[in-house]
């Protein structure tokens, strides 16, 4: 601050109280650090005779405020009164927010004849298996700087597309602020140990486990693999505590996780309830044996030497949860046929050959939304690569529908230079692209021409919102089949449903695409207004402007209508969207066997 700029400042202060039962923990600290960011004024949390920077989350997560506690905030500059205002309301949305967050599954009564350990559930279940205790060994591979593996691990954060993106964007703020004062290996690894000396004895000691995550994150990067021989046979894991990223590589052979150090409120346990993996908190070590164990989770006890009796009672109950399982994929082949014969089609959404051929041994009858994107990474393909990726996926299925490349708004790639724009959701994406990076989807399209070869291709234009951009979009597209002798009679051109201005043009539409494929996640964000990212507000994944939107669509639409958001797999929506006359879903292939199973009951 200058001289003259400290003549005008301005201070303001405002004390803030927490009230989640959670603390200010991780997800709400990054949120609140990222809007202080926005203001040029100096801003700090005091509480207990301690004073740090408001805008470095590592600094304001080593105050550990847990539940009850209140600070001081004090903003100091010229825009002190905008900052005070809008972080004090950003504050308190987040505190209203952490305060409905779903409390961790209640525990169910059971009786077993034999002696059990307590524990607290952290997600429901039933497993039957012999405990395992994790061990692990170091793997050092070819090394990389700690600068490329640093902005390797922010992308896979940005692009991260797991069941809680939360967890992961707020992992990627604590990263960046991490990054902001080290830039070695061996600097981040005394910051973490640091930051974790801080926490430890405190509520917030369970977010020690992001450090540590971020660390393991970046030790892979840099060649620094931890490797886990998990059995092959069935076993329920043992260990202190697990980190977010180990919980997405747990094996199937896991059937259930039993922790040490955690709490329901760790983003460890947030992901094994989004796994759906039975999992206890049990504080003391428990003793070794190659016998089988009941791990009810559901009852919140272990029985570690089970009568025979126990181990009668707790496998029925295993085995109709199994079973249901089991004959929905045993089905996964058939077609998804309604109780009055209607034949739903049920297709998949990809991102690669891997998860195509996925998709292909989970039953989907195709594929309704190749992401491009995702072969776009670090390093833009060339034609060749391109075209071999997409033929290898074109083998797999009759029918494949491939979305042009579709960036912009939450999604980057660091070869295409997006202007910075206020609300890059509404600016410069999807078809946009056609205009502001020609040679980047001239070579897309023209990739995708000659690996499809005379096989029956579908082209779909992201984010259109006028006839105007269709119609430009598929002569773009016909005049780079012109120029390179591609044959497109296999072609066809339909287009992405997302911008609410397409339901009023329908009639127009209708004259000019092939197909529809309606974006539910996109649709619904745009008719609230509010992003689908955003860290504060929430949209009702089934509102009821959105299925108004839907049912308008398919009733209005002279050509094929399908669904690829998160909405074509949700039990709960299935049955209304096969009433309102949807067709084909497109859900991900883990998705297939139970929306098939979930239509044969509509």
């Amino acid at each position: 601050m200058g001289l003259f700029d400290g003549l005008f400042a301005k201070s303001r202060t405002v004390v803030l109280h927490v009230t989640s039962a959670n603390g200010f923990h991780l997800r709400p600290a990054a949120v609140f650090t990222t809007e202080a960011k926005k203001f040029a004024s100096r801003i700090e949390a005091e509480t207990r005779g301690k004073s740090v920077d408001a805008k470095n989350l590592n600094a304001l997560l080593s105050l550990g405020l847990e539940h009850g506690d209140h600070f001081d905030l004090v903003c100091k500059g010229k825009d002190a009164e905008a900052a005070i205002e809008a972080l004090t309301r950003t504050f308190e949305t987040l505190m209203e927010k952490e305060s409905t967050t779903p409390e961790p599954p209640k525990q169910e009564s059971a009786a077993y004849t034999v002696q059990t350990i307590p524990g607290e559930t952290l997600a429901p279940g039933i497993a039957v298996a012999p405990l395992w205790h994790y061990r692990a060994k170091t793997v050092q591979e070819t090394p990389h700087p700690f600068s490329v593996a640093a902005e390797t691990v922010l992308q896979d954060l940005s692009d991260a597309d797991t069941k809680e993106k939360g967890i992961a964007l707020a992992q990627k703020t604590l990263l960046e602020t991490l990054l902001e004062s080290v830039n070695s290996l061996e600097a981040m690894r005394k910051a973490v140990e640091e930051a974790c000396q801080t926490l430890r004895g405190s509520a917030m000691e369970a977010k020690c486990t992001d450090y540590r995550d971020l660390l393991r994150r970046i030790e892979s990067a840099m060649g620094y693999h931890t490797v886990v021989d998990y059995p092959d046979t069935p076993f329920i894991l043992e260990a202190d505590d697990l980190l977010p990223s180990e919980v997405e590589t747990l094996p199937s052979s896991c059937l259930g996780v039993i922790l040490h150090h955690t709490s329901p409120a760790s983003h460890t346990a947030i992901l094994l309830r989004a796994e759906g993996i039975p999992s206890l908190i049990i504080a003391d070590s428990l003793p070794s044996s190659d016998a089988p164990v009941i791990l009810d989770a559901s009852a919140g006890v272990l029985v570690p030497s089970p009568a025979p009796s126990d181990m009668t009672q707790a496998q029925k109950r295993e085995e109709t949860i199994r079973k249901r399982a089991d004959h929905a994929h045993a089905k996964r082949f058939e077609p998804a046929r309604t109780t009055d014969g209607q034949v739903i089609k049920v297709l998949a959404n990809v991102t690669d050959a891997a998860s195509a051929q996925e998709a292909k041994e989970a039953g989907a009858e195709g594929i309704g939304l190749l992401r491009t994107e995702f072969l776009f990474g670090e390093k833009k393909p060339d034609y060749q690569t391109q075209k071999e990726t997409y033929r290898a996926i074109f083998d797999l299925f009759d029918e494949v529908t491939v979305r042009t490349l579709d960036v912009g708004g939450d999604k980057a790639l660091p070869y295409i230079d997006l202007p910075e724009e206020s609300n890059p959701f509404l600016g410069i994406r999807g078809v946009r692209l056609f205009q502001s990076h020609p040679d980047i989807i001239e070579e897309q399209l023209h990739a995708i021409f000659d690996a499809a070869e005379g096989k029956a291709v579908k082209i779909m234009f992201p984010m259109v919102a006028t006839p105007e951009e269709f119609i430009a979009a598929k002569r773009f597209a016909l005049e780079v089949a012109t120029k390179y002798s591609c044959c497109v009679d296999n072609i066809t051109f339909g287009m992405m449903v997302e911008v609410p201005s397409v339901l009023f043009l329908m009639e127009i539409f209708n004259k000019e695409v092939d197909f529809y494929s309606i974006g539910s996640n996109d649709l619904n964000q745009y008719l609230h207004a509010v992003e689908r990212t955003h860290p504060t507000l929430s949209l009702d994944p089934r509102s009821r402007a959105l299925f108004a939107a839907i049912e308008h669509c398919v009733r209005h639409a002279q050509k094929p209508v399908s669904i690829c958001g998160e909405l074509a797999a949700d039990e709960a929506a299935i049955e209304r969207l096969v009433k309102c006359g949807v067709t084909t879903l497109s859900v991900s292939a883990k998705a297939v066997a139970n929306t098939k199973e979930r239509i044969r009951h509509v």
